[in-house]
């Protein structure tokens, strides 16, 4: 008879979340909250390897297992490690096919998913025998109702969702990005990301370009522009917008991503990877929204600011390889409207922690 529950001290579990950069990072409270409820488990977790630089700096994971991406051979090696393993509960917070039969794969006694009806591909339901219908919500919630079906819930971030992502940076990437910014005589720093995975979240560069123009001249700091594999072209027709100063290019891995946007004034980007990871190190966000929705994938601190104009019916999470008419309905005066909001917030709460 299969067993249905994990050993009283959590016994040896998985976490299931191949991909992407911020689907991960919505993901991370779940380790948290495993961890603050099974505090002698040994929790590991299974990721693509291009995303494992990222787990590798949070605290409380006690082993991360990576997949090579493509080739039978790796793929195996993978499994068969899964499998001597001998978890005792793999938790898979993706709810895709690949993602649940992986997790079936583990041999695992205990698995644990999305039902049919809120899993991203309702099949893979089948490969769990404890599903979790959530509520309507955020994502975050959402993957936190997984824990709770194992009797695992996070500490309360009292409003501040720092405590939800126990990330570190790492010093050889810290200590990277210092001496780049050093070299080009920039101290003080706000982050601007124009990609978005697929054209429709994204806001043109020539606006981002105009954004920057603006808000060096009204707040004295530099720019520096963000941007993924392949979006170079979309980075340089920023800093081509932008005029004089221009915008600092600076190519980061994501170790050195990570330490950019720990020490930056504020970001400002679409529902992205680094927007969701500058929530998660505390960083001052203003989010620009169109077709997606920012009570599903908003940034999960209540101080961060949404810009969106989209009507109900624009929301829509299909991959469009053209500006959607809700994005592009989004001015650079409402972007730097919102970026002086969100900064006189973090000045308000400076004030307030004054002696």
């Amino acid at each position: 008879m299969t067993r249905l529950s994990i050993p009283r001290d959590g016994g040896r579990l998985l976490i299931v979340r191949l991909t992407s950069l911020g689907d991960i990072i919505h993901a991370l409270p779940v380790a948290v909250a495993l961890r603050a409820a099974y505090p002698s488990a040994h929790l590991s977790w299974l990721v693509d390897h291009r995303w494992r630089p990222v787990l590798d700096q949070v605290k409380g994971i006690d082993e991360v297992v990576a997949i090579p991406r493509g080739g039978w051979k790796g793929l195996r090696e993978g499994i068969a490690r899964l499998r001597r393993a001998r978890f005792d509960g793999v938790v898979d917070v993706q709810g895709l096919y690949k993602s649940a039969i992986l997790a079936w794969l583990s041999s695992a006694p205990l698995r644990v998913g999305f039902s049919g009806a809120a899993a991203r591909e309702s099949g893979a339901s089948l490969f769990y025998n404890r599903r979790v219908l959530p509520s309507y919500g955020h994502r975050i919630d959402k993957n936190l109702s997984l824990a709770a079906a194992l009797e695992a819930r996070a500490p309360s971030s009292a409003g501040d969702p720092r405590s939800l992502f126990p990330l570190s940076i790492s010093p050889d990437a810290e200590a990277s990005v210092q001496q780049a910014l050093r070299n080009h005589g920039v101290t003080a720093y706000f982050l601007l990301s124009p990609g978005g995975g697929w054209i429709s979240k994204c806001w043109p560069a020539e606006r981002f370009g105009e954004l920057h123009r603006r808000l060096a001249a009204r707040l004295g700091w530099r720019g520096i522009v963000t941007y993924g594999p392949g979006e170079r072209p979309l980075a340089n027709a920023v800093v081509d917008s932008a005029g004089s100063p221009a915008p600092l290019l600076l190519e980061l891995d994501l170790p050195q991503l990570m330490a950019a946007l720990k020490s930056a004034q504020f970001f400002v980007g679409g529902d992205t990877g680094p927007l969701h990871l500058s929530v998660a190190l505390g960083t001052p966000v203003v989010g620009l929204y169109g077709p997606t929705d920012p009570i599903q994938t908003g940034p999960y601190c209540r101080e961060d600011v949404v810009v969106r104009n989209a009507r109900p019916d624009e929301t829509t999470y299909n991959r469009g390889s053209s500006y959607a008419p809700s994005m592009l309905s989004i001015s650079v005066e409402q972007v730097e409207a919102a970026v002086m909001r969100r900064l006189a917030t973090v000045s308000c709460r400076a004030e307030a922690a004054r002696p």
